[in-house]
C-alpha cells in the first residue's frame, strides 16, 4: 500500500485506496456544482507541475495563492509541492501593506489570484515586488494569464520524468509551505511547516471523526489557514469528498444541498446559527413557543451523564424541536469541529443536546495546528476544557502557567527570522505558545493569553479572554475587549450585534434610528448592563466589569481591529478608542 510521507503522496494513496472515479473535490461555478474525481485531480496536478517546470520553477522557490476555497487551490497546492517548490497561501482579507510585505519577504515568483475582487488588492503593488515574474488568475481578467494557460502549457510540454525525479528527492522534513500568521502586532511572520509537520497532525486526528469515503465535508474556513488546510488533507486521507461553500452568506443553503456529515467551524459562526434559530423561536406563539424554549433550556443544561428522567425529556425535545434544527443544517451531521477560539460551553451543550456533536480543538499555526482536541472516546469531552493532548505531542505547563509544546507538529521556525524563532523555541525544543493554561482531569484548559494579562492599580492580575468570552454569551454583544491596565477596576469596550438589537427594538416597539443614537438610549444601555451584571456574579471581584462603553459599529479586519482569524488586535482597538477608554476611567 502507498505510504503517505510527503503531502503529495495523498494522490497515489487515494488512487490506490479509493479508485479513479472516487469524488474528491467539488466547487460551485455559476450555480452548478463541479465535481472532480481522483483521476481528474491527479491529471490537473500533473499538468500544472509540468507547466511550472516549463516556466523554470526550481525547488525551494516560492509560489503564492490568493484565493477563496475552491478545487483549483488544491490542484496548485499539490503541483507546487511535488516539484519541490514552496506554497505560500495568503489570506484574501489582509491589507495591501501586508500583501506587499509577504510577497517581498518570501521572494514570491508567481502569484495565482482567484478573481478581480482579490486582484485589485495587489494591482498597485505589483511594481514593488522585485522577485515577481508573472500573475495567473482563475477567472478571465483583462491582460492577465489564466490558470488554463498554465495547464495547457503543461499538456503541451509534459515533464513526467522531471516530476518523478523531483518527487524522489523530496524528504518528509523538507519545508512544504510558508504560512504567514498576522498575529496581533508587527509584521506577519512566515511559519515554515514541513511535510511531516502537517502529516503527523492529520494522521493523529484522523481516528476521531466517524467519516469515510461515503461521507461529505463542507469547507468554508480559509484554506490558507492551517486549521482548515490540515483537515482538508485529513479528508483526502479518509476519502471524504470535500465541497467548498460559495461564501459565508450561502453556508445554510449549501448545507441543505450537500447534506454533509462534517464541517469545521469557528465559534462565531455557531453563535450566529444559534442566534438565528433562537430569533425564529421568539416569533412562535403560545404552546409552540413554550415547547421551543423548554427544549432550549434542556439543551443549555446538557451533560453526558445526566439521569434517566433528563434523558427521557431530551428524547422528547429532540422529537419536537431539535429534529428541525438538524434538518435545517442538512440532517446528516455527525460532527462539527470548532477551533480558532474558545467556544462557549452553553453553545457546545445545546448542540450536543440537539444531536449535532461539537468537538473543540486547540492549536496554533506553529503547531500544524492541533495540540489538544476532544473526541468521542471515554471521557473525551469536557465542556470547560478543549480536550486531551494529541497522541505523540508533549505538553508542559511552565511555572508561570504558559503552555509549552514539543512534538513532530512543531514548526521548523520563522522564515528568515532566527532570532524570533529562538524567542519561541527554547534550547530543549519546547515551543512557547504564549497561552496560559492548566491540565484538568487529563484535559487541557486554556485560561488566557500571556501577553494579554494585565495588572490593576491594586496589583491584581486580570486575564481578559475568559471574561470576554463570557460577555459574548449575551445575544446583544458581538465582541468585547476588557481593559484596565494600572486602573482601579476592569472595564470593557463593547461592540453590539446590531442585527439582534434591531430585532429586539422592533419587538419592544422602539424606533431604530442610527447605531450612534441607539447606544446612547438609557433603555438599551440598561438592557446591556443587566446582562453584564448577571455575568459579573460569575467573576471574582477583580474581574468584574464595573463600567463599559458601547461602540457604534462592529470591529473588523478592514480597520485592522481583528486578525484574519478574528482575534482582537488590542493595540489597534485601544488606539482607535483611546478617548472612550479615557472617559471610562476618568468619570
Amino acid at each position: 500500500m502507498q505510504q503517505v510521507e510527503r503531502i503529495f503522496d495523498l494522490l497515489p494513496y487515494g488512487l490506490e485506496k479509493f479508485g479513479t472515479d472516487h469524488l474528491v473535490l467539488a466547487g460551485k461555478e455559476d450555480g452548478k456544482w463541479i465535481e472532480y474525481t481522483q483521476e481528474q485531480f491527479i491529471e490537473y496536478v500533473r499538468d500544472i507541475s509540468s507547466g511550472l517546470i516549463e516556466l523554470g520553477v526550481e525547488p525551494g522557490q516560492k509560489i503564492a495563492t490568493i484565493s477563496n476555497n475552491r478545487p483549483e487551490w488544491n490542484f496548485l497546492d499539490m503541483a507546487i509541492m511535488q516539484i519541490g517548490a514552496v506554497h505560500v497561501p495568503i489570506y484574501p482579507t489582509i491589507s495591501q501593506a501586508d500583501y506587499e510585505y509577504i510577497l517581498n519577504h518570501a521572494e514570491v515568483q508567481y502569484v495565482f489570484v482567484a478573481g478581480w475582487e482579490l486582484f485589485r488588492k495587489i494591482e498597485h503593488i505589483i511594481p514593488n515586488i522585485s522577485s515577481l515574474k508573472d500573475i495567473y488568475t482563475f477567472r478571465e481578467l483583462r491582460n492577465y494569464k489564466h490558470l488554463n494557460e498554465l495547464i495547457q502549457l503543461g499538456r503541451d510540454h509534459p515533464h513526467e520524468d522531471k516530476i518523478k525525479r523531483r518527487r524522489e528527492n523530496i524528504t518528509k522534513d523538507q519545508c512544504a509551505t510558508l504560512i504567514y500568521t498576522s498575529g496581533t502586532t508587527g509584521n506577519p511572520k512566515g511559519v515554515m511547516l514541513s511535510h511531516d509537520n502537517l502529516i503527523s497532525n492529520f494522521k493523529a486526528v484522523s481516528w476521531i471523526p466517524p467519516i469515510g469515503p461515503e461521507s461529505r465535508a463542507l469547507s468554508y474556513l480559509p484554506l490558507c489557514h492551517v486549521y482548515e488546510r490540515m483537515l482538508n488533507y485529513m479528508y483526502q486521507y479518509k476519502g471524504t469528498t470535500i465541497y467548498y461553500a460559495e461564501n459565508l452568506g450561502t453556508i445554510v443553503d449549501n448545507l441543505k444541498e450537500i447534506k454533509p456529515q462534517i464541517m469545521t467551524s469557528v465559534p462565531r459562526l455557531l453563535e450566529k446559527i444559534y442566534d438565528r434559530i433562537i430569533s425564529k423561536g421568539r416569533k412562535l406563539k403560545g404552546l409552540q413557543k413554550g415547547i421551543f424554549f423548554w427544549a432550549v433550556s434542556l439543551g443549555l443544561n446538557y451533560n453526558h451523564n445526566r439521569n434517566i428522567v433528563y434523558k427521557l425529556q431530551l428524547k422528547l425535545a429532540n422529537a419536537l424541536v431539535f429534529k428541525k434544527w438538524r434538518e435545517a443544517l442538512g440532517g446528516k451531521f455527525r460532527l462539527i469541529v470548532s477551533g480558532g477560539a474558545a467556544i462557549q460551553p452553553r453553545l457546545a451543550r445545546v448542540f450536543w443536546a440537539a444531536k449535532i456533536p461539537v468537538l473543540e480543538g486547540y492549536g496554533l499555526t506553529e503547531t500544524s495546528p492541533v495540540i489538544a482536541v476532544s473526541h468521542f472516546g471515554k471521557n473525551g469531552v469536557r465542556f470547560d476544557a478543549v480536550g486531551p493532548v494529541l497522541k505523540g505531542v508533549d505538553v508542559n505547563i511552565a511555572d508561570d502557567g504558559e503552555i509549552l509544546v514539543k512534538g513532530p507538529n512543531v514548526m521548523q521556525g520563522y522564515y528568515k527570522e532566527p532570532e524570533k524563532t529562538k524567542e519561541v523555541i527554547d534550547n530543549e525544543g519546547w515551543f512557547h505558545t504564549g497561552d496560559i493554561g492548566m491540565m484538568k482531569n487529563n484535559h487541557l484548559k486554556i485560561t488566557g493569553r500571556k501577553k494579554e494579562v494585565f495588572k490593576t492599580s491594586f496589583g491584581k492580575y486580570v486575564s481578559p479572554q475568559p471574561i470576554e468570552n463570557k460577555l459574548k454569551e449575551s445575544p446583544f454583544i458581538e465582541n468585547a475587549m476588557v481593559t484596565g491596565e494600572n486602573q482601579k477596576f476592569a472595564a470593557a469596550l463593547i461592540s453590539l450585534d446590531f442585527d439582534h438589537l434591531r430585532s429586539w427594538c422592533n419587538i419592544k416597539g422602539i424606533e431604530y434610528t442610527t447605531n450612534e443614537e441607539m447606544i446612547q438610549m438609557p433603555r438599551i444601555r440598561n438592557r446591556i448592563k443587566r446582562d453584564i451584571d448577571e455575568f459579573n456574579q460569575q467573576f471574582g471581584e477583580t474581574e468584574q466589569i464595573k463600567r463599559f462603553a458601547l461602540i457604534p459599529r462592529a470591529w473588523g479586519m478592514e480597520n485592522k481591529e481583528l486578525t484574519p482569524t478574528l482575534k482582537l488586535k488590542r493595540d489597534v482597538i485601544s488606539k482607535n478608542y483611546h478617548k472612550e477608554i479615557q472617559d471610562i476611567f476618568r468619570n
